[in-house]
């Protein structure tokens, strides 16, 4: 008798939080492990459908650089990175959109179907989504920065009741154009605040932010984490997902959450809990 109270008092407490974000856009970046491991993606697929089915409206837009990586090995194409980001040649660019629209994309879309969700994938290319440039094309080659979202199409698939599954490849306004990847922090954050959704997650593979003292930061201001970039307690790949939560929020969405995807339903003990389990960077 005992477990089923606690199995009451744990609904009861997420019931405000369903209530808070009904109705709600919430975009969620999906990579790193909890992309990679089956018992995770598993658990990430329950977690969109549950969020879904009391009424929020999931967005989901994934990476695949681990991926695109392996097949490029396989291949015997070159590929190299620069402060981070990788260099889009032209070959580099149809394997990248082969793996991200082609497998990774159609892979999550299967799972949430699966799982008696209802998901279509689209890459930024489906009705001029994602409209980029080219980030610097000497340095990166078809690596874009986006420099419009047209919301028609993801406003038309959450009005008919599915959830977005989206992979970050943009189109360019160029005839014949092979299009651009991008990375995929930086498209979860741009397409955030085009479809002024109130939260926007960026599943990793830490626990957040974490100090000095490797201990997890669980809240933030913007002026904060300016101050821990610049003292490099912020340093390396956590510094373009805490810049991207700052375009966010600069954008007008409410709350920005870097989280460990490592961990079995991390999207429903931040979005559904008091405590939450990773970083919360707000204004």
């Amino acid at each position: 008798m005992k477990s089923k109270i606690e199995v009451v008092q744990t609904l009861l407490d997420a019931l405000p939080f369903i209530k808070k974000f009904s109705n709600e856009k919430i975009v969620i970046k999906y990579g790193g492990s909890a992309q990679t491991s089956s018992e995770l993606k598993e658990k990430f697929a329950q977690d969109i459908v549950l969020l879904h089915t009391v009424g929020m409206k999931p967005i989901i837009v994934h990476g695949g650089g681990a991926s695109i990586t392996q097949l490029l090995n396989d291949l015997g194409v070159k590929t190299t990175f620069v402060d981070g980001q990788r260099v889009t040649t032209k070959e580099v660019m149809r394997i990248a959109e082969m793996v991200l629209s082609g497998e990774i994309n159609k892979e999550i879309v299967s799972l949430l179907n699966n799982h008696s969700g209802k998901a279509i994938g689209i890459s930024g290319k489906d009705a001029n989504f994602l409209e980029a440039v080219p980030k610097d094309f000497e340095n990166f080659g078809y690596t874009g920065i986006i420099e419009s979202v047209n919301t028609g199409i993801v406003d038309n698939i959450i009005e008919d009741g599915f959830v977005p599954v989206i992979a970050p490849i943009a189109s360019s306004s160029t005839i014949g154009h092979p299009g651009f990847n991008i990375n995929a922090d930086l498209a979860a954050s741009k397409i955030a605040v085009a479809m002024g959704a109130r939260k926007v997650l960026f599943l990793t593979d830490t626990q957040g932010v974490l100090d000095k003292d490797m201990q997890l930061l669980s809240n933030l201001s913007i002026e904060r984490t300016q101050m821990l970039k610049v003292d490099k307690t912020i340093q390396g790949g956590m510094v373009p997902k805490v810049d991207a939560c700052i375009e966010a929020l600069r954008g007008g969405v409410k709350k920005a959450h870097i989280i460990d995807g490592r961990v079995e339903h991390s999207l429903l003990l931040e979005i559904l809990t008091s405590h939450g389990i990773g970083t919360c960077i707000e204004l």
